[in-house]
C-alpha cells in the first residue's frame, strides 16, 4: 500500500510540474518538421524531464537514476504523452538498450549512460543486416579481437534509427563464421564517429531521413566496451528485445493512446460519418488489448521475472493496434488525410505511413507467429513431404 501511495504521488507531482511548464515547453508540443529538429525538441524534452528526476525513476542510482520502481518512468511516459507531447526519440532508443548495458555491463553503463539519460547523447540499435533482419543469427558484421584486446569491426548495418544523428550504436557482431549462427555474437558500445564508420540517411515514403546505413571499415573498439562477455552476445541481444517488446511496446501504445484522443478532437470539429463509431471503437479496444498485455509484462520485467517468447503477443498486439489507430484517422478524416497541406495533415500522412512498418520492425508479423505456434501453443510442425 505504501509503495502505490508513494507512485501516486509522484504522478500527481509530475502533473503539477508539467502543468506549471506547459508555457516554457509549449514549442515542444509543435510538431517538427524534419528529423533534425525533431532531435533537438527531443533533447530539451529529455532535459527537463532529467532534471526534474522524472525519467530517473527505475533507473540505479550508479547510472543517474533514484532507484525505485521503472513502472513509475512507464507511467510517466504515458502521462506525457496524452498530455500532447511526443515521448521523446532519445528516450524511446534508451528504454531498448539501456537496461542490458545495466545488466551485463554495469561498470560501463556507470561511465555512459547518465549522459545518454540527461538527452545530450542519442544512442541508436544496431541490429539489423541487408542479409538478417528478422532472422537475426544471419548477421555478418564481423568483431575480430587483436593481440591487445581491442575489436576490429567490419560490415554493415541498416534501418537503424536515429543512425545518421546518433553519438553512439549498441553493436552486436560476430566472431567467428555465418555458420555459427548464435554462437560467438559479440555486444558492443561502439561511438559512431570514430574512423572507419560510414553512415548514409535512408529517407521513409513522407521523406524524412530517420533511419541510415552504417558501414564499418576496419574500425577499432575498446575491450572495456563489451557489454556482457564475448561469445555471449545471443543472450544479452535476447535479454535487450524483452524490453523492446516491454517498455518500447508501452510507449508506442502511449503514443498510439495519444493519436486517438487527437483524431477524437478533430472529429468533434466536423459531421462525423456513420462508421465513425465502430471505427474508432475497434481502435480503442485494440489498444486497450495492448495497454492490458503489455503492462503485465512490463510488471513481470519489473520484478526480474524473463518474458522470453510470450513477447510476440504483446508485439503482434502492438503492429495491430497502431495500424488500427492510424487507418481510423485516414478512414475518417480523409479530406484532410489525403489533400490538406496543412502541417497536421502531413503529420498524419506521416504517422500513417510510419505505422505500416509496425508489423515488420522488431520482428514481423508472420515470424510471431510462428514463434507463438511453436514456442507458446506447441503445434506440431508444418508437413512439408507433400503427405
Amino acid at each position: 500500500m505504501t509503495a502505490v501511495l508513494e507512485t501516486d504521488s509522484i504522478l500527481d507531482d509530475f502533473d503539477a510540474a508539467l502543468t506549471a511548464a506547459s508555457e516554457e515547453l509549449a514549442h515542444l508540443r509543435v510538431p517538427a518538421e524534419d528529423v533534425a529538429t525533431a532531435l533537438n525538441q527531443s533533447r530539451e524534452l529529455m532535459n527537463w524531464l532529467h532534471d526534474g528526476g522524472w525519467t530517473r525513476w527505475g533507473w540505479p542510482e550508479h547510472v543517474g537514476g533514484l532507484g525505485g520502481s521503472s513502472l513509475i518512468r512507464c507511467q510517466i511516459v504515458e502521462r506525457l504523452a496524452l498530455a500532447g507531447y511526443p515521448i521523446p526519440d532519445h528516450l524511446l532508443v534508451l528504454e531498448v538498450v539501456g537496461p542490458a548495458i545495466v545488466k551485463h555491463a554495469p561498470d560501463l553503463a556507470a561511465e555512459r549512460l547518465p549522459t545518454a539519460l540527461r538527452g545530450d547523447e542519442l544512442w541508436s540499435q544496431g541490429f539489423s543486416e541487408p542479409e538478417a533482419g528478422s532472422d537475426l543469427a544471419a548477421l555478418r558484421t564481423k568483431a575480430v579481437r587483436r593481440e591487445d584486446g581491442d575489436f576490429v569491426i567490419n560490415g554493415q548495418k541498416i534501418w537503424t534509427s536515429y543512425g545518421a544523428f546518433a553519438d553512439r550504436i549498441v553493436l552486436l557482431a560476430r566472431g567467428g563464421t555465418v555458420d555459427d549462427r548464435h554462437r560467438g555474437l559479440v555486444m558492443l558500445l561502439v561511438d559512431l564517429n570514430a574512423e572507419g564508420i560510414e553512415r548514409r540517411p535512408i529517407a521513409l515514403a513522407s521523406g524524412r531521413e530517420e533511419l541510415a546505413e552504417v558501414f564499418f571499415t576496419d574500425a577499432v573498439v575498446g575491450a572495456d566496451r563489451v557489454i556482457g562477455a564475448e561469445g555471449t552476445g545471443w543472450s544479452v541481444a535476447m535479454d535487450l528485445l524483452q524490453y523492446e517488446r516491454g517498455t518500447y511496446a508501452w510507449m508506442r501504445m502511449a503514443t498510439a493512446t495519444a493519436y486517438l484522443q487527437q483524431l477524437l478532437i478533430a472529429l468533434d470539429t466536423q459531421q462525423p460519418s456513420a462508421n465513425a463509431a465502430p471505427t474508432v471503437g475497434q481502435a480503442y479496444l485494440n489498444l486497450a488489448a495492448l495497454r492490458a498485455r503489455t503492462a503485465a509484462t512490463l510488471r513481470r520485467l519489473d520484478a526480474g521475472e524473463p518474458v522470453g517468447a510470450e513477447t510476440s503477443v504483446d508485439k503482434l498486439l502492438l503492429s495491430t493496434a497502431e495500424q488500427a489507430v492510424l487507418d481510423a484517422a485516414a478512414a475518417l478524416l480523409p479530406v484532410q488525410f489525403l489533400l490538406s497541406d496543412t502541417t497536421e495533415a502531413a503529420h498524419w500522412r506521416d504517422h500513417w505511413w510510419y505505422s505500416r512498418a509496425a508489423s515488420i520492425y522488431g520482428g514481423a508479423r508472420e515470424v510471431q507467429y510462428s514463434i507463438i505456434a511453436d514456442r507458446i501453443l506447441k503445434l506440431p510442425k508444418e508437413n512439408t513431404g507433400g503427405r
